[in-house]
């Protein structure tokens, strides 16, 4: 099976959600801006994972 992870980032904290190819949410949590967090997160989805993308905007 396919997944695919979309993360919203924000200055501290960032969400991260992986849905399946029928679009249906398998993971949603929201995570601390640390990477060995996030990988952690993903580590089940790994082997199937399509694509990540990150949405982040600056606001200056």
């Amino acid at each position: 099976m396919s997944y695919y992870c979309g993360i919203d980032l924000h200055s501290t904290k960032n969400v991260v959600v992986v849905i399946d190819e029928t679009d249906k949410i398998v993971f949603k949590k929201r995570l601390a801006n640390r990477p060995e967090l996030v990988l952690a997160a993903l580590a089940p989805f790994r082997e199937g994972l399509a694509g990540i993308v990150v949405e982040s905007t600056y606001n200056g």
